[in-house]
């Protein structure tokens, strides 16, 4: 319905209303609805001022309420729709006493007089204005007068009037002075919400002078590039001695930002540690292999000692028993006899030192062998847990190398803020709901219920640091360390 019908259309219960709350004598009211006359471009009146003098005060009292019910009524249908949390004020132009103020709850309700509750979720002010008309046209209402007795009234059309008393409130998190709830009004942008909330707080971090703050973090950024380095090529010296290799696998070293000079130097000497650490096993091994050759040598020499003693022995025995013979036959002296057994207990006691010798060898044969074959697993064994404490080292550098790096954004940013009082432009997600979070800029406008988080820098991330944090090549690297 176009704006001028509407006007017309409302100007009737107007003029009704004006009826019954102005007590006016004689015609007057009469007079007053003639001297009404509602055109299609204009409104205007057409008689009598005089005769209107007397309630002149309240007749405009009362055109200011039906003015606003007439604007509110004209509203589009874009209009911002209620929701749990906000508050509404409910009266009638007839009956004040029914003025109420009611928040909507969660279950979307809200509880009225002489209606109960009403569903009001989702509703615009116009919408819940009309269905709050049709629920009142039924219902009479009873006022006690000063002498006692009971005046029926009926709320007529357009004596509804719904505001909103207070929307739902928004909240503000982040790198702001004072994050937490902000009271919403109408029009709303991030730029005051953050204005309430205290502003940016650019010293969060209580640094005590973020130009000396950054010279201590870029040294401490270098030296533990360096470090890493250095780890870095540890692991892949460990990892060679694991596999028996001769020399690093230069390629599979992760670029760095330290000086070439020093990357180079560094890599050259674990080289050459690599180099002495096979050189000392595979002398290791060689004195091993060469011990063992000898203990084989001395154990085949001992065997054929042992076996010339045992035929000694045995020749010594057989001599022993001729004699011993020869001597029972009385053609033999006994000293030959006492000689022989004399011969026999020498030569026994050669026999079994022989023994006993040969024994100690293939002891010591089966000591270096034991020895030879735990060469390996022993160094396997150090080695692994040297690599193990390395890549512990190069994880915990590594955290280290991210968290200087943040540092130097953040500082970088007070620093860029404090010389041209102003920083990078602040990351700004709305989170609403029911729907995807919103990246937004400061003149964005807000509605009730928003969630609006702040961040001075973009999220943990290295590459979008100002010209205080490290330089192009070293933020690359910084990325693809492992």
């Amino acid at each position: 319905m176009p704006v001028k019908q509407r006007i017309a259309a409302n100007l009737g219960p107007c003029l009704a209303l004006l009826q019954r709350r102005c007590r006016w004598r004689g015609s007057a009211p009469r007079s007053l609805e003639r001297g009404f006359e509602i055109e299609l471009h204009k409104v205007r009146y057409a008689d009598a001022p005089a005769r209107m003098a007397p309630w002149s005060g309240r007749a405009r009292i009362v055109a200011a309420i039906a003015a606003s019910t007439l604007f509110a009524s004209v509203a589009s249908a874009s209009e911002y729709r209620l929701a749990p949390g906000d508050t509404i004020e409910f009266s009638t132009v007839a009956t004040q006493d029914l003025r109420t103020r009611a928040t909507v709850r969660l279950d979307g309700a809200v509880g009225l007089p002489l209606i109960g509750d009403v569903e009001v979720a989702g509703l615009t002010l116009g919408q819940l204005q009309a269905k709050l008309q049709d629920e009142l046209a039924t219902k009479v209402y009873r006022r006690r007068s000063d002498d006692g007795r009971e005046i029926p009234l009926m709320v007529g059309p357009g004596e509804v009037v719904v505001t909103i008393a207070e929307y739902r409130p928004i909240y503000v998190n982040g790198d702001v002075s004072k994050p937490g709830e902000q009271p919403f009004r109408p029009g709303m942008t991030v730029r005051q919400a953050i204005a309430l909330a205290g502003g940016y707080d650019i010293m969060h971090f209580r640094m005590e002078n973020p130009f000396l703050e950054q010279a201590d973090l870029h040294g401490d950024y270098e030296s533990l590039w360096t470090e890493f380095a250095k780890q870095q090529a540890i692991v892949k010296r460990l990892e060679a001695e694991l596999e028996n290799a001769a020399t690093l696998d230069r390629k599979a070293l992760r670029d760095t930002p330290v000086a070439e000079t020093l990357a180079a130097r560094i890599v050259e000497i674990e080289d050459q540690q690599l180099a002495a650490s096979n050189a000392v096993h595979h002398k290791n091994r060689s004195y091993l292999e060469d011990a063992l050759k000898k203990e084989d040598s001395r154990i085949a020499i001992l065997a054929d000692q042992q076996r010339r003693e045992k035929e000694g022995v045995d020749a010594d025995i057989s001599e022993y028993t001729r004699g011993k013979g020869l001597f029972d036959k009385q053609t033999l002296p006994i000293t030959r006899v006492v000689d022989a057994r004399r011969t026999i207990l020498f030569s026994s006691t050669r026999y079994l030192q022989t023994i006993v010798e040969k024994g100690r060898a293939e002891r010591g044969r089966d000591e270096l062998q034991m020895k030879l074959d735990k060469l390996d697993d022993e160094r396997r064994k150090g080695v692994l847990l040297e690599l193990q404490e390395a890549n512990v080292k190069l994880a915990t550098t590594r955290a280290k190398l991210q968290a200087v790096g943040d540092k130097l954004v953040y500082t970088g940013l007070v620093r860029s803020q404090l010389v041209r009082g102003k920083g990078s432009d602040p990351e700004i997600i709305i989170h609403r709901k029911g729907g995807e979070p919103i990246a937004a800029n400061q003149e964005h406008e807000l509605l009730p219920g928003d969630v609006v988080d702040v961040a001075l820098q973009k999220r943990m991330i290295v590459e979008d640091a100002p010209s205080a944090a490290p330089s192009a090549s070293r933020r690359k690297a910084d990325a693809d360390a492992p």
